[in-house]
């Protein structure tokens, strides 16, 4: 009896965080719809053809590679995978790979 209590608490802790990150997405997009968009496509076309990092909204998700493409919607990035493109409603940071004195990149990159 005691378990089927824990479990259903367990549950609803799990789907109410599951929940609260789909909300989060959901007003983040609402609110770049309303704003105008151009100033952050404006500011991300200055990082091609830059090694960055790229950010999105939950923290959890990152993005590294060099920047090939701006679009209204998305960022074309170049890993050592291949292409990769990112949905610029989600983004909410970009910036430079950091480099240490001599010039080579951070192995450990700090927030």
């Amino acid at each position: 009896m005691h378990y089927m209590l824990i479990l259903l608490v367990f549950l609803l802790l799990w789907i109410t965080l599951r929940n609260r990150k789909a909300v989060t997405a959901k007003k983040a997009m609402q609110k770049r719809k309303r704003e105008d968009k151009p100033e952050m496509i404006e500011l991300a076309k200055r990082f091609i053809g830059k090694e960055c990092l790229i950010s999105s909204f939950d923290s959890s998700h990152q993005f590294a590679g060099t920047i090939r493409e701006v679009s209204d919607s998305a960022i074309l990035i170049e890993n050592r995978g291949g292409m990769e493109a990112v949905n610029l409603d989600f983004v909410i940071r970009i910036r430079e790979y950091p480099k240490n004195k001599r010039g080579r990149k951070l192995s450990i990159v700090p927030d």
